[in-house]
């Protein structure tokens, strides 16, 4: 029978574990620990991952974690296989409002990291080596940047024929074709014949309940797929985007944007205006395909660069 071991925690199947991995300790000496619930059913099946706050700032994530924990705790009934869940990985970020260390390094580009490496790399390396074994599928949930709302979307490499399958299931409304990045969380699972998905709704450092709300049911409908779970909501009917860009500054200014996160655009179609804050000089901003808006930045002062609008298309 297969057995799970995380830290050196044996977890046998019908238990329910909560394990604390020591990380390090801050410089006023306290000790941080990465929490992490392992919940099972008596019956040997896939192990999931789920997983948010890789970036410290990204408490929408969190909470859809945390959500879903609270609801496997109050009596969702799995019917065989395991969760791993782990509602926060980046608890220096959360503790500083960053979406990074305090050395300024990414977690979600220091994969598969190192023991002796930076304290990012020293994180990573605790996750490639005690988690990433021990699972078979994962979702990890994110959110948009400072100011950049994302509307509730799965994030899967259209290559990972598995990936597509799982995405599929999750059945939420839009599905963006993204591709592995070096260095990833996602990546380095991938290289291990891991799958792992990205849900992104939301601001960081924001609620958004719709996001939530939809990680949670997509969450259900991939457990269902996988026969984890009985019960799930209907999925939506899902969009496929095969490419997808930010539409950027052509001039820097006040930004007004005139369409709304899901909504379909034309090719042509004005999405925005720029203007200088005296009103002498307004430029608009267009979209360069047919396609849906599945990112917005809420910065109303913009520079010239910056990424406004993110469609997607089929």
């Amino acid at each position: 029978m297969r057995e799970i071991q995380i830290n050196g925690t044996r977890v046998r199947w019908g238990q329910q574990v909560n394990l604390e991995i020591p990380i390090a300790k801050l410089p006023t000496h306290t000790l941080i620990d990465l929490p992490i619930f392992i919940r099972t059913s008596t019956k040997e099946g896939p192990v999931v991952l789920i997983s948010g706050g890789i970036h410290g700032d990204e408490i929408n994530g969190v909470v859809t974690a945390k959500k879903f924990l609270e609801e496997v705790d109050q009596g969702l009934d799995l019917k065989k296989g395991a969760l791993v869940i782990i509602p926060l990985v980046n608890i220096y970020g959360f503790l500083s409002n960053s979406r990074t260390f305090p050395d300024g390094r990414d977690l979600n580009r220091s994969f598969p990291g190192s023991k002796k490496g930076s304290l990012a790399s020293r994180i990573a390396f605790i996750i490639s080596e005690e988690i990433i074994p021990q699972i078979d599928f994962g979702i990890d949930f994110h959110t948009g940047g400072r100011m950049l709302s994302n509307y509730p979307q799965i994030r899967v490499d259209f290559s990972d024929k598995m990936g597509v399958e799982l995405a599929n299931a999750f059945g939420t409304r839009f599905m963006v074709n993204s591709k592995h990045i070096e260095k990833s969380f996602r990546k380095t699972a991938f290289k291990a014949d891991k799958h792992i998905l990205v849900f992104e709704g939301g601001e960081s450092m924001r609620l958004d309940p719709l996001s939530i709300d939809e990680g949670i049911s997509g969450t259900k409908r991939m457990l269902r797929h996988l026969g984890m779970i009985e019960d799930a909501p209907e999925p939506l009917e899902t969009l496929v985007l095969k490419n997808s860009d930010w539409v950027r500054a052509k001039a820097s200014g006040i930004f007004y944007s005139s369409v709304n996160l899901g909504e379909s655009v034309k090719k042509g179609q004005i999405l925005a205006r720029i203007s200088d804050p005296y009103g002498q000089v307004v430029v608009p901003v267009k979209s360069p395909s047919n396609g849906y808006v599945i990112g917005v930045n809420n910065n109303p002062v913009i520079n010239v660069g910056d990424a406004l609008i993110h469609v997607g298309d089929t």
